[in-house]
C-alpha cells in the first residue's frame, strides 16, 4: 500500500525540517514510536497512490515502512508486511 503523506504533518510530527533530517530523527528513536507516528500518519491520508519508482530521488527505509520524495517534491509511504522468520513452527 503506498500513500501521499501531507509534507508539513509528516516534517512537525517528527520535528524536522527536510526530508534528509528525517533519517537522522527517526534512528534516533525508539522503533515503537517511529512506527505509531507514521501509522497515525498512514490513518489520517486515506488515499492509495500510484508512485512512478523512476521519479524517486531519495528513499527512507524505516523496518515495514518506506518512505519516498519525489522530484517533485512529494512525499510517499509503502507498508510492507513483513514475514516473521521463526526457527521452528509454533506449536499449536
Amino acid at each position: 500500500m503506498i500513500i501521499q503523506l501531507e509534507k508539513n504533518q509528516l516534517f512537525n510530527t517528527f520535528g524536522v525540517d527536510c526530508f534528509s533530517s528525517l533519517e537522522t530523527i527517526a534512528n534516533s528513536m525508539a522503533p515503537s514510536m517511529v512506527e505509531y507516528y507514521l501509522s497515525d500518519l498512514s490513518l489520517s491520508s486515506d488515499n492509495n497512490t500510484y508512485i512512478n519508482r523512476s521519479n524517486i530521488q531519495q528513499t527512507i527505509s524505516l523496518d515495514e515502512y518506506s518512505l519516498y520524495l519525489d522530484y517533485s517534491e512529494d512525499i510517499y509511504m509503502e507498508f510492507i508486511k513483513k514475514e516473521d522468520q521463526y526457527e521452528t513452527d509454533s506449536l499449536w
